[in-house]
């Protein structure tokens, strides 16, 4: 399995981006897909997952401000990223993962940066 991140790029704040993250596999349509970030010097941390029922959370930094989504048809997961700030900057990584089992794959990452 392949997940292929794209969409990022240099943004003002206040500004919008979308991710787009494409699965390959057959695996799609039961997993649970994430959005994960990483800032310089900093842990990677959860920005926001839907499950393969599209059951979604998100951290507290983004609600309100960020909105994942998925096509299952188009094996595809989406994070439309609105009024960015300077504190998003950071390269963001899509995840998959199935349930009670042991798959769980990373993209290459997109890197936002956002501007003030």
């Amino acid at each position: 399995v392949q997940l292929q991140a794209c969409g990022g790029g240099l943004v003002q704040a206040g500004g919008t981006l979308r991710l787009s993250c494409l699965a390959s596999g057959s695996i799609f349509g039961i997993s649970d897909m994430g959005w994960y970030r990483q800032a310089p010097g900093k842990q990677r941390e959860l920005v926001a997952r839907i499950t393969k029922s599209s059951t979604t959370n998100y951290a507290d930094s983004v609600k309100g401000r960020f909105t994942i989504s998925r096509d299952n048809g188009k094996r595809t997961v989406y994070l439309e990223m609105n009024n960015l700030k300077p504190e998003d900057t950071a390269v963001y990584y899509c995840n998959q993962r199935v349930p009670l089992t042991a798959i769980d794959y990373w993209g290459q990452g997109t890197q936002v940066t956002v501007s003030s």
